[in-house]
């Protein structure tokens, strides 16, 4: 049952036009193509995304983190300046100081006489030293100078 064809139309039509009630195969295959130009896209913009976080994954742990932090940031609130920052900090190669600094605090103890470690006998409860060395049970605190106490405002002594 083929219908005839209007008579304004053309006898021969082109091979992406479909008969009413069949497949549009050319509709199929661009769909097919679109999800799969979303989905490569997307993860290209992801994987660029997290170029700092993998360009920074063998440097130190705080500065691995504040790259990671920075690409959540710049990820969510678009907002580019934060990645950029994390791509600056992940290619920059921040100094150890904390080595440097204890062998100078070591100096220090051993100019004033202190054994390794004894110099942080006035250390507050809850900070943690950082020699190994155990401090000797017979050492008593230094003594410090106390202030009288402050007056409220307002009031004369």
């Amino acid at each position: 049952m083929t219908e005839p064809l209007h008579s304004a139309a053309t006898h021969h039509l082109p091979s992406f036009i479909t008969a009413p009630g069949e497949t549009d195969v050319l509709m199929v295959v661009l769909s097919v193509i679109l999800v799969l130009a979303v989905l490569m896209f997307g993860s290209l913009f992801f994987r660029l995304h997290s170029l700092p976080e993998r360009m920074a994954h063998n440097s130190k742990k705080l500065q691995f983190e504040i790259v990671a932090v920075l690409c959540l940031i710049a990820l969510f609130t678009h907002i580019h300046l934060f990645w950029v920052a994390a791509l600056l900090l992940a290619l920059i190669d921040i100094p150890d100081f904390s080595g440097s600094l204890s062998r100078i605090a070591g100096s220090a103890e051993k100019l004033a006489g202190f054994g390794p470690g004894e110099g942080a006998v006035d250390v507050p409860e809850g900070v943690e030293r950082m020699a190994a060395a155990p401090a000797t049970p017979d050492a008593a605190p230094a003594s410090t100078p106390t202030s009288p106490p402050l007056a409220p405002a307002g009031t004369r002594s």
